[in-house]
């Protein structure tokens, strides 16, 4: 039986290994985002400006639910990876079962919500009258396949924990291959508009479950694990939990500033509506390389910190932001400059293009900000120090972004960059609080 490809980040040179770790992420980040971004633009192309409303509107609630387990398997990862650096195999294997039990419970919770709630999630983000039918069943659908959506997270954040991100990146190319397919069949032949966009989503991340599935059946994995491994396991839970549960929370907290800034520019009407709905969907792929960083560094600081080599963590840290800061650089160009070109791609509306590009400009300002932020909130959610990553993000979603946002949403005219502007301002608060909590983390010589 083939071994799984996996790597011991506690010894060797770091940058190398850490590029080439954070590529494969880079990559799969990038598809993602682009099997995403499918949905929007073959919708702006072949349906109605209210199928793009309900897809964007829609998209960002599905997002918010997503997001939440995506955050609580990092706990996964981290855990795992500090056991496997400390050469504790057979506590690997428990945790991965563990955490399998506990998101897939959740997975239901959330399908369970979603279905019955939709129209009251749309209503919540003020969805214009116009595009209310096709956000709710948009948001109905993808909460029906939400256990697909999250076994698909599950099983990249266990990978990655080991490791190993080029498998993670063979799933999703196989899940944006079956979703851009689909996406032309259900939206352009069969002209489904909103609800085609969300079925193309679900059965695409279901074929890459399965896919993932049958691979793992096939290789042998660092660590032992046997199927009575999945189940709930009091202690293992609880460190999950005391990881996993702050950085949920930040994540349902910053989802929800931003659901509530769709709010905000809903309310300025479909135009305003379509152009924030564009601009996201640039924004996840301009965000690419400081959240790839960022998931790399929680692996390479999670074994390191396991191994108990903190000068390591440290330099992986530092060697992080400098690579961030010198993409972000030429990501901010491209998006501060070029901003039309970018959003063009997503809609052939030259008004949808213009306010898509105007918001985005405030965006490349906070590419050169997120090097820094998001490397460093890989580096204290690798050692565990999640309470603090939790704090910052509320501090910085619901205490700058959103109230920035509405105060620039009363300017007459209303500008969208000038509403985007809460976005950098919200990092900037951020990294001050980073640079506080490193220098308690260094005093206290990682002992939290």
């Amino acid at each position: 039986m083939p071994k799984a490809t996996s790597h011991d980040f506690t010894e060797g040179p770091i940058v190398g290994p850490f590029i080439r770790f954070a590529l494969p992420i880079m990559g799969a980040m990038f598809i993602q985002s682009f099997y995403g971004a499918a949905d929007m633009a073959i919708v702006g192309r072949f349906a109605s400006a209210p199928d793009l409303s309900g897809v964007a509107t829609g998209n960002q609630v599905t997002m918010t639910f997503m997001m939440m387990m995506m955050s609580f398997a990092i706990s996964i990862t981290i855990l795992l990876g500090q056991a496997l650096g400390a050469r504790k195999n057979e506590e690997g294997g428990k945790i991965v079962g563990s955490g399998i039990f506990l998101c897939l419970a959740l997975g239901l919770v959330l399908t369970g919500i979603l279905i019955p709630g939709a129209p009251f999630l749309a209503r919540f983000m003020n969805a214009p009258q116009e595009a209310f039918s096709q956000t709710v069943s948009y948001i109905r659908i993808c909460g029906l396949g939400m256990t697909a959506i999250i076994s698909y997270n599950l099983i990249g954040s266990i990978f990655r924990g080991i490791g190993d991100s080029r498998t993670p990146l063979l799933a999703v190319i196989i899940a944006s291959i079956f979703n851009v397919f689909l996406d032309l069949l259900f939206v352009a032949v069969f002209e489904m508009g909103a609800p085609g966009a969300a079925w193309a989503t679900i059965i695409s991340q279901t074929a890459s479950v399965l896919f993932s599935l049958l691979f793992i059946r096939n290789i042998s994995l660092p660590f032992p694990f046997k199927v009575s491994y999945i189940r709930f396991s009091p202690e293992i839970t609880k460190r999950l939990l005391r990881l996993g549960l702050p950085l949920t929370l930040q994540d349902i907290l910053v989802s929800l500033s931003f659901l509530l800034i769709m709010v905000i520019v809903n309310s300025l009407g479909l135009l305003a509506s379509a152009s924030i709905g564009v601009a996201e969907s640039v924004c996840r792929f301009i965000m690419l390389i400081p959240g790839a960083f960022a998931q790399s560094t929680s692996a390479f600081v999670a074994q390191n910190v396991g191994a108990e080599k903190y000068d390591r963590a440290l330099r992986t840290l530092r060697n992080s932001i400098t690579l961030a800061l010198g993409a972000g650089i030429f990501v901010f160009y491209i998006s501060f400059f070029h901003g039309e070109i970018l959003t063009g791609i997503f809609t052939n509306n030259p008004s949808v293009i213009a306010g898509a590009a105007d918001y985005l400009k405030a965006y490349a300002i906070d590419c050169l900000l997120t090097s820094i932020l998001f490397s460093s909130i890989g580096f204290f959610n690798g050692i565990g120090f999640t309470r603090f990553v939790m704090i910052q993000g509320i501090v910085g979603s619901m205490l700058v972004r959103v109230p920035v946002s509405w105060l620039m949403s009363l300017e007459i005219p209303p500008r969208l960059f000038h509403i985007g502007l809460a976005t950098p301002c919200s990092t900037f608060i951020q990294i001050l609080l980073c640079m506080a909590a490193f220098i308690y983390v260094k005093k206290r010589g990682f002992r939290l």
